[in-house]
């Protein structure tokens, strides 16, 4: 048998170098300057048995200080369906790449249909597209279709309380770009409608960005702001924590024109930063508009159900200078991650899990007001995530930690932001307070 992927022999090594002229490697590498060479021995450990390689990395998992994640900030411990990782790590799935030729890619432009039609029903949005990096660089995107398709403005407004990871991509995206960007500013936590109205006025704003719940978790009102985006010709653009839409109002109820974000929340580990993907969502107008690709479902000759590349505005495909944007890798081994997850939970199962993550945050964030040691810092209503500020926040960080709790992220010199999810359980959040 042939074992393709097994070193090479001695005498393979020599038919090769044979073939293109040397003698042996030293010759092939003789270009290479003996000063960048390196000489030393290498420090590779004596050959293992399996059993010792596993005593080994267990002996090493050990090691880890595995903590109860009251963190959040964008990435959150969402509960995953053991058959998700299960079916995701069949080979056909993570042996497939850009599905080009349909006729040998049904099973993956299946998938892919399914997810945008998943994300397009959670988002209340008309289209939904693939392929999006994660959530800041889908956002990122939205602000390029928005400035592309705009003739004249050249500035995008952002919400203060967008996440700072957000801000900073749209801040590298727009360098490159020649976008203005501008900030809105909040009113406790909150981005004021007024100052929106006040800089519409001035003119030349091509979009505006939001989020859903914003950076403090706090969830936003957005009432008004299609109209004002609208009567402006500006599109509106809406950033949501996914798994959040089971419950919350659709950014297609409030009149967006595009709805972005990360899909990390259904069921995604957080694997210590990814891997993710994003999802972008738009009105039927918008939809030549979308960077990635769009499957659509069609009949072939013999009448069957086929799945094809309905829009790929891709460098691949089209004229460098006319791409509308770098997106160029496959992410959909995640979307399907997400379809899988999305099916298995169902629309009940979803709205259970964000109310549970609701109503452990309200019941923690309550007891922790109780002790008189933590203040919420902006009484508006929020979802699973909160700010507090703290007396002696890094004192508690450093005890939270010691007693195995990760109890949120830093903010500010006093203030954390402490994140509730399903999988949180009463005894972990009184434990969690007990440390007050």
């Amino acid at each position: 048998m042939n074992h393709k992927f097994f070193p090479h022999t001695n005498e393979e090594v020599r038919q090769m170098l044979e073939r293109i002229g040397f003698n042996d490697l030293e010759m092939l590498y003789s270009e290479i300057p003996e000063e960048i060479r390196f000489t030393g021995e290498y420090d590779i450990p004596n050959a293992m048995s399996e059993l010792e390689i596993r005593s080994f990395f267990d002996k090493l998992g050990k090691k880890n200080n595995m903590l109860t994640c009251f963190a959040g900030g964008g990435v959150y411990d969402h509960y995953t369906p053991s058959a998700v990782p299960n079916l995701v790590s069949r080979s056909e799935f993570l042996t497939s790449y850009t599905p080009y030729q349909a006729e040998i890619s049904q099973g993956t432009l299946h998938y892919i249909f399914e997810f945008q039609s998943m994300m397009a029903e959670l988002t209340g949005m008309d289209i939904a597209n693939a392929s999006m990096y994660e959530g800041t660089t889908a956002t990122a995107e939205a602000m390029m279709v928005a400035f592309d398709n705009s003739k004249k403005a050249d500035t995008i407004l952002y919400s203060a309380a967008l996440n700072e990871n957000i801000i900073a991509v749209l801040k590298t995206y727009a360098f490159f770009h020649g976008v203005k960007l501008k900030a809105i500013e909040t009113t406790e936590g909150t981005t004021s409608l007024d100052e929106l109205k006040k800089q519409m006025a001035v003119g030349g704003i091509a979009g505006v960005i939001v989020q859903q719940p914003n950076r403090y978790g706090i969830i936003e009102d957005f009432t008004g702001f299609s109209d004002v985006c609208h009567e402006n010709k500006a599109m509106f653009i809406i950033n949501s924590v996914a798994s959040d839409l089971a419950l919350l109002k659709t950014p297609g109820e409030w009149g967006a024109d595009l709805a972005v974000g990360d899909i990390q929340s259904l069921g995604l580990p957080m694997s210590f930063g990814g891997p993710y993907a994003g999802y972008m969502c738009s009105t039927q107008k918008l939809m030549r508009k979308l960077p990635g690709r769009i499957v659509g479902e069609t009949r072939d000759n013999r009448g069957q159900r086929v799945f094809v590349l309905t829009l790929q505005a891709r460098e691949q495909h089209i004229r460098r200078q006319k791409a509308t944007s770098n997106i160029c890798s496959n992410q959909s081994l995640m979307a399907l991650y997400a379809t899988i997850y999305m099916s298995l939970m169902g629309k009940e199962g979803m709205k259970e899990a964000a109310q549970l993550s609701y109503d452990g945050a309200h019941y923690l964030c309550e007891k922790l007001i109780s002790t008189g040691k933590a203040k919420l810092v902006y009484n508006k209503e929020f979802f699973n995530e909160f700010l507090v500020e703290i007396q002696d926040r890094d004192a508690f960080f450093d005890k939270a930690i010691e007693k195995g709790f990760l109890p949120g992220i830093k903010v500010g010199k006093d203030k954390l932001l402490i994140a509730v999810t399903e999988k949180r359980t009463k005894d972990e959040v009184d434990s969690f307070i007990e440390l007050f």
